[in-house]
């Protein structure tokens, strides 16, 4: 897996800036023409889960600034959440995932290790399982993705 640092992008700055003031994070912004209409991808997040109110209320408060940034043309826009089991497609995701279940498919042991992501920088990731914390350097991750049973074993384990 890579790590991507973010290129700075004045559309992308503004309507992650939105995102932030509604108490959630932009995960992904992707972007496609058809036709003369533009299409607008934005996967988000946030600290409690991400719902259809809260997609709704994005929706609403993006479409303005998309509107704006493309003059004359049709703009589509869909809002969603990453969902329970996300494929992670870069590195520089991971930190949006703090406190969330992961599993890594390994490329030193073929085989897949997971955990409660503790953190996550430029080089690789802190899984804890249990009593054991687990540091993964990117290039060992073949792939990874969120995973939802690690979350709910951590709350059976509160009960």
């Amino acid at each position: 897996m890579r790590f991507t640092p973010r290129v700075a992008d004045p559309l992308v700055d503004s309507l992650e800036a939105v995102a932030k003031g509604l108490g959630m994070e932009l995960v992904e912004l992707s972007q496609s023409r058809f036709r003369g209409a533009v299409r607008i991808r934005a996967v988000v997040c946030g600290r409690e889960p991400v719902g259809l109110e809260h997609c709704s209320r994005l929706h609403h408060a993006l479409s303005p600034r998309l509107e704006l940034a493309f003059p004359g043309r049709e703009v589509y826009l869909e809002v969603s959440s990453p969902g329970i089991d996300r494929l992670i497609k870069d590195g520089s995701e991971f930190v949006h995932y703090i406190g969330r279940g992961i599993k890594c498919y390994r490329r030193d042991i073929s085989d897949w290790s997971g955990g409660i992501l503790t953190a996550a920088d430029s080089s690789g990731i802190i899984l804890k399982s249990g009593d054991e914390e687990m540091k993964l350097k990117y290039e060992l991750i073949a792939k990874a993705k969120l995973d939802y049973s690690q979350e709910v074993e951590k709350l059976w384990q509160r009960i």
